[in-house]
C-alpha cells in the first residue's frame, strides 16, 4: 500500500528532539538519516566493522514519519507545527523544512526479498527463499530454505558461506554442533542436513531465535533433541555455558570483535579435539584474530578466504597427560 512521508528536514543536532517529539505526538515509522559518521564506540556496539565513510562537513539531517493515505495530511502538519514551536524553546525551529512526499505502492519491509534469488555455496549446497522455486535442484544437492524475517542470514554474505563450507568440510556424521549468533539459523539447518546429530544454536535476540524456529520447521527438520535454540549471551553468561554443554564443532559467523572475547570462554564448550570454526572477519583483521586463537590455545588448521573475508578453522589442543 501506499503511505504519505512527512519529512523534517533539520540538523543533526536537533535530529533526536524532533524524533522523540514525533513520537510523543503518536506518529509511527519514525526514522532517521544524518551524515554523521559512527564513532568506534558505536560501530562496535552496531557490531560493524567498518563504519560508512560520510562527509564529516555535512551536518544536514532528515527525520521522517509515515501516515496512511486516507488520513488527514493538514491536520497531521499542523500538529507537527504546534509539535515544533514548542521545541523552539530548545532549539532553532525557524530553519526546519517539513515537506509531504508519498511512498511507491511498495511493502519497504519486505521489497528486499526482490533481491534474493535461489543460490549456489560450493558444487551441492543451494540456498533458496522460502518464497521462491527453483528448477536448478540436482539429486545430491542440500537444499536449504531460509527467510531471515528481521533477522540476520540469507546467506549470501562471503562470511557465511566460508561457514558453511567449513562446516561441510570439518563436519563428521554424528557430530554435536553449536551455531553461537544464529540468526536465522541457517547455519543450524546447514549441519543438520550435512549430517550433525544434534545441533543448538545461540543468539542474543530473542527474535533471531523464534525466526530460525520458524526455518527448522520450513526445511522439515524436527526440533527437540537434534535440533534447539536457545537466547543467551554465550560471552558474558557462564551459566549459560554451562546450560549449552559441550560440542564436537563451534561455528561463529559474527564479526572479529566478537570472535575474540569468544575465543576466551568457548573452550569452556567444546569437546577434546573439537574444531572452532569462526567467520566475519576481515582481512585487516586476521593477524589479530589469530594471535588471540593461538594466545587462548587453539591450533589454527586452516584460513580460508574469500573477497575481503576470512573465516578460520583453529583446533582445540589437546591436554598434556
Amino acid at each position: 500500500m501506499k503511505w504519505r512521508r512527512i519529512t523534517l528536514e533539520t540538523t543533526s543536532d536537533y535530529e533526536a528532539l524532533i524524533a522523540d517529539m514525533l513520537c510523543e505526538l503518536g506518529f509511527d515509522g519514525i526514522e532517521i538519516s544524518d551524515s554523521v559518521p559512527l564513532s568506534e564506540a558505536d560501530a562496535a556496539k552496531m557490531f560493524i566493522d567498518i563504519p560508512p565513510e560520510l562527509d564529516e562537513s555535512d551536518n544536514s539531517a532528515r527525520v521522517n514519519c509515515y501516515i496512511e493515505m486516507d488520513a488527514d495530511v493538514n491536520e497531521k502538519l499542523s500538529v507537527i507545527k504546534n509539535g515544533l514551536e514548542d521545541l523552539s524553546l530548545f532549539m532553532d525551529t525557524s530553519q526546519v523544512k517539513v515537506t509531504v512526499s508519498e511512498t511507491e505502492d511498495k511493502d519497504w519491509m519486505n521489497n528486499w526479498k526482490e533481491f534474493f534469488k535461489p543460490f549456489r555455496v560450493g558444487e551441492d549446497i543451494l540456498i533458496m527463499p522460502t518464497w521462491e522455486s527453483s528448477d536448478d535442484i540436482k539429486p545430491d544437492d542440500k537444499v536449504i530454505k531460509i527467510d531471515p524475517g528481521t533477522a540476520f542470514g540469507t546467506g549470501s554474505h562471503e562470511t557465511t558461506k566460508l561457514c558453511m563450507l567449513a562446516l561441510k568440510k570439518y563436519l563428521k556424521k554424528g557430530d554435536e554442533v553449536l551455531d553461537v549468533g544464529c540468526g536465522s539459523g541457517i547455519l543450524s539447518i546447514a549441519a543438520k542436513k550435512f549430517g550433525a546429530a544434534k545441533c543448538l544454536g545461540t543468539d542474543i535476540d530473542e527474535n533471531a531465535v523464534n525466526v530460525s524456529y520458524e526455518n527448522a520447521e520450513v526445511n522439515g527438520l524436527e526440533t527437540g533433541d537434534g535440533l534447539s535454540f536457545l537466547c543467551g549471551n554465550i560471552i558474558s553468561d557462564a551459566e549459560f555455558r554451562t546450560e549449552c554443554g559441550k560440542y564436537d564443532v563451534v561455528a561463529a559467523n559474527i564479526l572479529a570483535d566478537i570472535i575474540m572475547p569468544l575465543s576466551d570462554v568457548i573452550s569452556e564448550n567444546m569437546k577434546q579435539g573439537a574444531v572452532f570454526i569462526s567467520s566475519g572477519i576481515l582481512n585487516t583483521r586476521e593477524k589479530e584474530v589469530t594471535d588471540r586463537l593461538l594466545s587462548n590455545g587453539f591450533d589454527v588448521m586452516e584460513v580460508l578466504r574469500m573477497g575481503d573475508w576470512v573465516g578460520i578453522v583453529a583446533g582445540k589442543q589437546k591436554q598434556e597427560a
